[in-house]
């Protein structure tokens, strides 16, 4: 068992940021790989980011590319997502979310993770 608590959203001006935190307990962290996802109200959960469990892959989705930043510090067993120049499109519930992954793993899907976090509000103004 890996239990995951997301901290650090919160309400941000458009063009602000925050850094989201993601705790690990439980079976090794630096086994998984890590992710985060969001939703927003009334739309499907969508793949935000993920870490191998090294921290040499990384890996975005186009629509954060360039404004969001995944690491990773094993030693503190935690995941980080920084996020900068917010939009309010990017207001959702930020998980994270665990992944042994394979070869065969797609890193992208949700339905691959096996672990999740409770969730954090993020909230961009305009």
């Amino acid at each position: 068992q890996v239990q995951l608590v997301e901290s650090g959203g919160g309400l941000v001006q458009a063009g602000g940021s925050l850094r989201l935190s993601c705790a690990a307990s439980g079976r090794t962290f630096s086994m998984y790989t890590m992710g985060w996802f969001r939703q927003a109200p009334g739309k499907e959960r969508e793949f935000v980011a993920a870490i191998s469990w090294s921290g040499m892959s990384k890996y975005y989705a186009d629509s954060v590319l360039g404004r969001f930043t995944i690491s990773r510090d094993n030693a503190k067993n935690t995941v980080y997502l920084q996020m900068n120049s917010l939009k309010p499109e990017d207001t959702a519930v930020y998980y994270c979310a665990a992944l042994q992954e394979t070869s065969r793993s797609d890193v992208e899907a949700s339905y691959e993770y096996e672990y999740w976090g409770q969730g954090t509000q993020v909230t961009v103004s305009s």
